[in-house]
């Protein structure tokens, strides 16, 4: 009973990291607001709090909260000239020497990869815009249903190019080779998207129409046809944060 009761009131903080200010960001709900939304239907009672990290706010510490999950951003892991950036790679040192769950988005993904010793960079082919698949080498216990390809809202320029020691690719693709990582029970990681809804990527992309090359922005438009796997990732994703809670030492 007490494991159970436990199961239902996690506390779980949405770590900001989308320090995006355009009028066409504000348009939206940020991007913790948007973990929120797709995590809550599922566990109606889990407790969120969105800590702007991009503004220098962190939890007090690793103890703070059952889980945490970092947000995308179109800011660079490698950027040192932000002022939050360290920090955050700090904190996340921290929560990885705690065995405390956590699951890095996009930005979040690159974040741990830097954190704990891997590299990020530019990729050489370009922007990953629009959707995109990430093929499953590996299932763990929380990836239930399977599913052998899952397909995401994907947005970035830069990727995980080396894992930390210790990391795993569960998968990727032939753009991505490295598309999520696992470490120890209680880190996963995707390159993706799954809080990140159509009607938000169509809007995206007609912002970036004078930013962006045709051939890039015609290839996003063609990929939208195939629908994200968002329901089932975010089901993973509270599975996973469960299968942490648990398997903690």
């Amino acid at each position: 009973y007490q494991t159970e009761r436990h199961r239902m009131s996690l506390r779980i903080a949405v770590l900001l990291t989308n320090d995006d200010t355009s009028a066409f960001a504000a348009h939206f709900p940020n991007d913790g607001q948007k973990v929120f939304q797709l995590l809550q239907p599922l566990r109606p009672d889990w407790s969120f709090e969105v800590v702007s990290v991009k503004d220098g706010m962190f939890p007090s510490g690793p103890e703070a909260f059952d889980a945490y999950v970092i947000t995308g951003s179109p800011a660079s892991v490698n950027d040192d000239s932000l002022p939050w950036v360290g920090p955050l790679l700090d904190f996340i040192r921290a929560l990885h020497a705690a065995r405390q769950p956590l699951i890095g988005l996009c930005f979040g993904h690159q974040a741990v990869a830097r954190a704990l010793g891997g590299l990020v960079a530019r990729n050489a082919a370009g922007w990953g815009l629009g959707t995109a698949p990430t093929n499953w080498h590996l299932q763990r216990p929380w990836m239930t249903p399977t599913q052998a390809t899952t397909t995401l809202m994907a947005a970035h320029n830069e990727q995980v190019t080396r894992m930390p020691e210790g990391a795993e690719c569960l998968g990727g693709s032939d753009f991505c080779p490295i598309g999520s990582m696992q470490i120890g029970q209680h880190i996963w990681t995707t390159q993706y998207h799954p809080e990140m809804p159509l009607v938000f990527m169509q809007a995206l992309l007609g912002y970036l129409a004078d930013k962006l090359d045709a051939d890039t922005l015609a290839r996003a438009h063609g990929s939208l046809q195939q629908a994200a796997d968002v329901p089932l990732f975010g089901q993973w994703m509270a599975q996973f944060i469960e299968h942490a809670r648990n398997t903690r030492p």
